[in-house]
């Protein structure tokens, strides 16, 4: 079997893992883009999927599992239970085929396509939490600008990283509740984005070409679970 150094010098081949949310997804690809792709929407159906899927996408093609690169992972936040079972899946494969792993932020995962299409707009990516909670990073011409936290959604609670901005758009799998919060002319939800591997090509292969792998002994999902809201503007409340 090739050594990691070997794989390198080779066609380069990534499997993306995401299952931060309720879909499951894996996809193949190059660095031209997607080669093969597959998902389940069945709710709690993770662990046993994925690893169905991820054997669909190499039937769909002639490649083989010796065959891969490296492997790239969503790794949160999102489902507790989801992460834990792609980050297993892809330490597993890893240790076997003796390849790296790349780990990639949920909601950079979500963004992705939103900052391709609008690359100098400030895009906030939000992973729903239930109730008025989500997890949110905030991205401005492509450079993250707020660091994921876990947050309860207030009007302006993201003020000092949007009021001066000319199109924001907001991305995730909780617009609806989101939009009845955050009411502006220049505010903009793209329901057209959704959360599947698909969307993790051109994030791992950037990593992958900079070699920014990740421990596969020790590293692990991006949990997430203390939310804040934002401090009250009521004299004494704090």
């Amino acid at each position: 079997m090739p050594t990691i150094f070997e794989k390198i010098n080779m066609e380069t081949l990534i499997l993306l893992i995401e299952t931060a949310t309720v879909r499951c997804s894996c996809a193949l690809a190059n660095e031209q883009g997607i080669l093969s792709y597959a998902e389940s929407n069945e709710p709690n159906a993770h662990s046993a999927k994925l690893s169905l899927l991820i054997d669909d996408l190499f039937s769909q093609t002639s490649y083989k599992y010796s065959d891969l690169s490296a492997i790239a992972v969503s790794i949160g936040p999102g489902s507790y239970t989801g992460l834990r079972i792609g980050v297993s899946t892809a330490k597993g494969l890893a240790y076997a085929l003796d390849i790296p792993v790349i780990a990639l932020p949920t909601c950079e995962i979500f963004a992705a396509p939103a900052l391709e299409k609008n690359p100098n707009a400030c895009c906030v990516s939000m992973i729903d939490a239930r109730r008025m909670e989500a997890y949110v990073t905030i991205y401005h011409e492509g450079k993250e600008v707020k660091p994921c936290s876990a947050d309860i959604l207030e009007e302006n609670i993201y003020d000092e990283y949007l009021s001066d901005k000319q199109c924001v758009v907001f991305v995730g799998d909780c617009l609806e509740k989101t939009k009845k919060v955050f009411e502006k002319n220049n505010f903009f939800f793209d329901f057209s984005v959704e959360l599947t591997a698909k969307n993790m090509q051109s994030l791992a292969f950037e990593k992958y070409n900079k070699k920014e792998f990740v421990d596969v002994a020790y590293f692990e999902p991006f949990y997430l679970k203390n939310f804040e809201a934002a401090p009250s503007k009521v004299k004494g409340l704090h």
